[in-house]
């Protein structure tokens, strides 16, 4: 089935933006899970221009380096005037920690507040399940 017209303009929005770099310190421990939740996003629906809000939660096991949080923050922050769909966003988001941090496993899951009685969530993890 052909991609409708009206979203394939804005399919890939969002994906190759330029967003603030994910800092990170070393870790000195093994064998243990980090999870951060963000109940503050917010992005821009690219297909209307209406704010999105949801929750953010990464969680995961570091290898050698820690997300630093305050850079994280700024990271998120950016998304507040960018047009992404909810599922770019989810996978955007793992991709920038995985390619910062490179940890033993990464899962991202985003929780999206309710648009017209649709509550979305999304999940993708890092390496794939099998």
């Amino acid at each position: 089935m052909a991609e409708k017209k009206q979203y394939k303009d804005v399919a890939s929005s969002g994906i190759d933006a330029v967003l603030p770099e994910i800092e990170w310190f070393r870790n000195y421990h093994k064998k243990y899970t980090i999870t951060i939740v963000m109940p503050e996003y917010t992005s821009l629906c690219p297909k209307t221009g209406n704010p999105d809000f949801g929750t953010i939660t990464i969680q995961y096991e570091p290898k050698d380096r820690i997300i630093e949080l305050k850079s994280l923050k700024e990271y998120m922050l950016a998304y507040r005037n960018l047009g992404i769909f909810y599922e770019n966003a989810v996978n955007r988001i793992l991709r920038d920690v995985v390619s910062a941090i490179k940890p033993v496993w990464i899962s991202v899951k985003g929780e999206f507040t309710p648009r017209g009685g649709i509550h979305s969530i999304v999940e993708a993890r890092w390496p794939a399940k099998k």
